[in-house]
């Protein structure tokens, strides 16, 4: 039988959700730290700002695919958060296990900007959005299963959100798998991927209206 402590710790949910937005920003913050400009010692003209602000693309690249990617995982986690009514020790954990995934982002984006045109390094990167994605999964499969959801959450809505990951996360996977033709082809699906999430939406609704 759990012990008095296990059944009264992590019954705050909004302590979970203000966690994770300090999470959020640091990460945030980290990958725009990250990016460095030109050597002043190296840029004598116009000609050669340019080239090196060329040659600077990578970091570029990988800083706006991870921003998309914590946006992304920032807003899903949020709306799981507004239809649990109550944590626990289990989910508390769990919530953990995700945000630990969060904090390596930095860490496989500078390593993705750095070498960007090796698949292993592509391949760390998807297995950090991987691991992000699956800990979202389980979080609300345990949120389910323990019956923590709000009452008058509709059906849908519970399938919409779990439906929403699996689909999310196999267009991550089929993108990463692209790599083996090519990297920037590769990058440029997930990237596309992101946008869709980030972005299309918002414009088919406008285009309804």
């Amino acid at each position: 039988m759990p012990t008095l402590y296990n059944r009264i710790q992590g019954r705050n949910i909004d302590r979970l959700a203000a966690l994770s937005d300090g999470i959020f920003a640091v990460a945030m913050t980290l990958l725009v730290l990250d990016l460095h400009i030109p050597s002043i010692s190296a840029v004598h003209h116009e000609g050669e700002l340019l080239g090196a602000l060329a040659a600077l693309g990578p970091q570029w690249i990988a800083y706006a695919m991870s921003f998309l990617t914590l946006g992304i995982l920032w807003a899903g986690q949020q709306t799981q958060l507004n239809y649990i009514a109550e944590g626990t020790r289990d989910l508390t954990w769990i919530h953990l296990g995700f945000l630990f995934a969060i904090t390596f982002l930095p860490l496989s984006t500078r390593l993705l900007a750095s070498f960007i045109t090796y698949r292993a390094a592509l391949g760390m990167y998807w297995l950090n959005i991987f691991a992000a994605g699956a800990m979202l999964y389980w979080r609300w499969a345990h949120a389910t299963h323990a019956r923590l959801i709000k009452a008058d959450t509709p059906d849908e809505v519970r399938g919409s959100i779990c439906r929403r990951i699996v689909i999310a996360q196999s267009f991550y996977a089929a993108g990463a798998v692209l790599c083996f033709i090519n990297t920037w082809v590769s990058i440029g699906v997930i990237l596309a991927v992101q946008l869709n999430y980030a972005v299309t939406p918002s414009v088919w609704q406008r285009r309804r209206n």
